[in-house]
């Protein structure tokens, strides 16, 4: 049950924000602005030291905020999934597949993201109980893979990462992505200390998102 929450979650918040950051106050405000432009999804990413400490800090501040969802990234090893999830991810996203994550998620009932650039990392993905395949790097794949992909693995749920931005986010979501990942593009502003350019970016998002949500479901 645990589980099906956190990917309901996931899903109806639909962008995912990938923090980065120069440190971790940085990082922490990126984090603010980011859910102020009402992106709700955060992954802090092990690349920023002490990415543990900002999940503990995040999880208290937005404990009385069921739809704000935390979850950790370039998670490597199963190490470093088990740390992140004793800190309070409820999510582990990896650039690659590794079994030994997927087992420890499957013990503590988290979903795992892993990056999968073949038909033959998804399946094995698939095996190891995966729920959600982050298409990645996303840029040199494009939109087109996940049509294809859904030719034989119509029940694949697939989010791509790296390379979504605002001019193509639509064609994402239109090939059928049941999220986005967003970094770069959209923290950009943060490493001049500008976090109110990141919000108003983040409402960009969030509501091309929705408009192409809404335009697959109007059909």
């Amino acid at each position: 049950m645990q589980r099906l929450t956190i990917l309901n979650r996931l899903t109806d918040a639909g962008v995912i924000a990938i923090i980065r950051g120069d440190s971790i106050d940085q990082a922490a405000k990126a984090c603010r602005a980011i859910v102020a432009g009402k992106i709700n999804a955060l992954e802090i990413t092990f690349t920023l030291a002490g990415a543990e400490q900002l999940i503990q800090q995040l999880k208290s501040a937005y404990a009385n905020h069921p739809e704000v969802v935390i979850g950790a990234g370039t998670v490597l090893d199963s190490t470093t999934a088990r740390l992140a999830i004793l800190a309070g991810a409820e999510y582990i996203v990896s650039p690659g597949f590794d079994k030994e994550t997927a087992k420890l998620c499957n013990l503590y009932q988290i979903p795992y993201l892993p990056g999968c650039q073949t038909i033959n990392d998804i399946q094995q993905a698939l095996i190891y109980g995966v729920d959600i395949v982050k298409l990645f790097p996303g840029n040199l794949l494009g939109p087109n893979f996940i049509r294809a992909v859904k030719g034989p693995l119509p029940h694949v749920s697939v989010m791509p990462s790296g390379g979504v931005d605002l001019n193509n986010i639509a064609d994402w979501v239109k090939a059928g992505a049941i999220a986005v990942g967003i970094g770069g593009n959209l923290t950009k502003p943060a490493e001049q200390g500008d976090f109110n350019q990141v919000t108003e970016l983040a409402k960009s998002y969030q509501q091309a998102y929705q408009v192409a949500k809404r335009g697959v479901y109007n059909g």
